[in-house]
């Protein structure tokens, strides 16, 4: 290895007897192919599942699979010890118990035990076995030690089956693996056990049956929240308006269309929160008339005249509820002409200080946005403005990168778990 260049992360990927294991050869992927040294440590019942020579072929690497195999290297204390990441996908009900009560019947939970690294656990059963008391009991002790349990997904599971138990994308369970990685041993853990409500996207206003007034906004920012929140231990409530990005792994999610029903499910949401960051885009306008029939052109060409009605300020009415301790952060897109350093213009950061007040909020993300700006991005620059006038300017950042320095900012601010 060249002078001063760092090793590669070195991860453990745990696998569970679960017929979501296949899933884990893509995960398995993804992690290779982007330099990470892999070491594959299924359980026996996950190899009923994919056999070990995949797993070999895969990671390029042997498959650790017994406590008593090459016990002169001592594998079931070295694994653990050297890891920067343990991550068990799929990790079942059965797994989850053992690990929670302390367990090493087999190599994984030996594993499990002498980590000194942060540990990402993504769930897979069927919805039955997840909603069972004695798993969630599991699972409350799990986060409480740090470990990362993610939420599972909705949808097809084993058979005709559906609900709430399908193991999260791959890809999604990689990108929360990489920002724990990216974070390393010492991660924050000021978000741990919080939760935290993101709102994301665009709210659309149905004019006719076909046609609404909407804008820009992907969801991109919103969808970062979430992510790194995740990664940093918390629970997450996602509200997604007119989104089409995957679903972030761990995450619950609730699908909006338009700015009342963004607003109901966000107030729900936020009685309970202990962070709402408001990154969605609501609508400020809808129709005052909504067209059952589609709108016709006139056979003179001349344009219908639309009476529009101002929609509800959700951020303002959340700084009216806020309880004592509760975090808020609202977002402000302005339009105007950037500084020359490429930073947020004295316009628009005068515009979102008014807001800042005006929604009660602690603190307000500010930015210049256009057609070919911030919108759709991969990264943006803002100003974030803090109630207590503090001001923390970030340029041409990815949008991950935007929401850890929100993050930070946010966890300094709430008051310690008892």
């Amino acid at each position: 290895m060249p002078e001063g260049e760092r090793p590669a992360p070195s991860v453990v990927l745990g696998v569970g007897g679960g017929i979501a294991a296949y899933k884990a050869c893509e995960l398995l992927r993804l992690f290779t192919e982007s330099g990470h040294r892999v070491r594959v440590v299924p359980t026996e019942a996950a190899l009923r599942f994919v056999g070990e020579p995949t797993w070999a072929a895969l990671s390029g690497a042997p498959v650790a699979t017994q406590v008593w195999a090459d016990a002169h290297e001592v594998p079931h204390v070295r694994l653990g010890r050297q890891a920067d990441l343990v991550v068990v996908a799929p990790a079942t009900a059965d797994l989850l118990a053992r690990a929670a009560h302390g367990l090493a019947d087999d190599l994984l939970t030996n594993v499990l035990l002498t980590a000194r690294c942060p540990v990402v656990m993504a769930p897979a059963m069927h919805t039955e076995m997840w909603e069972h008391p004695a798993t969630q009991a599991n699972v409350a002790t799990l986060r409480q030690r740090g470990v990362i349990v993610l939420e599972p997904d909705e949808g097809r599971l084993t058979g005709p089956d559906t609900g709430k138990g399908r193991l999260p994308e791959p890809a999604e369970v990689f990108a929360v693996c990489r920002r724990v990685l990216r974070r390393g041993v010492d991660v924050d853990d000021t978000l741990r056990g919080r939760r935290v409500v993101v709102t994301a996207g665009g709210t659309r206003e149905p004019l006719d049956p076909v046609r609404f007034l909407g804008n820009r906004s992907s969801g991109k920012q919103g969808y970062a929240f979430a992510r790194t929140a995740v990664a940093r231990g918390a629970h997450v409530t996602l509200i997604s308006a007119n989104v089409t990005l995957p679903d972030p792994a761990g995450v619950r999610i609730v699908r909006v269309g338009t700015t009342e029903e963004l607003r109901v499910a966000t107030l729900e949401a936020a009685a309970e929160a202990d962070v709402v960051i408001m990154a969605a885009a609501p609508a400020d306008f809808r129709p005052a008339e909504y067209a059952a029939q589609k709108i016709k052109k006139s056979e003179t060409g001349d344009a219908p005249v639309l009476t529009l009605a101002v929609n509800p300020d959700i951020a303002a009415e959340l700084g009216e509820r806020k309880r004592p301790g509760q975090v808020l952060v609202a977002f402000a897109a302005e339009t105007g002409e950037p500084t020359d350093s490429g930073g947020t213009s004295a316009a628009a950061l005068a515009n979102a200080r008014e807001k800042l007040v005006r929604k009660r909020a602690d603190f307000i993300v500010v930015n210049d946005v256009g057609p070919d700006r911030v919108f759709g991005q991969e990264g943006t620059t803002v100003t974030i403005l803090g109630a207590d006038g503090s001001t923390v300017e970030l340029t041409e950042r990815l949008k991950e990168e935007v929401a850890d320095a929100v993050w930070d900012l946010v966890a300094a601010r709430l008051p310690r778990l008892p």
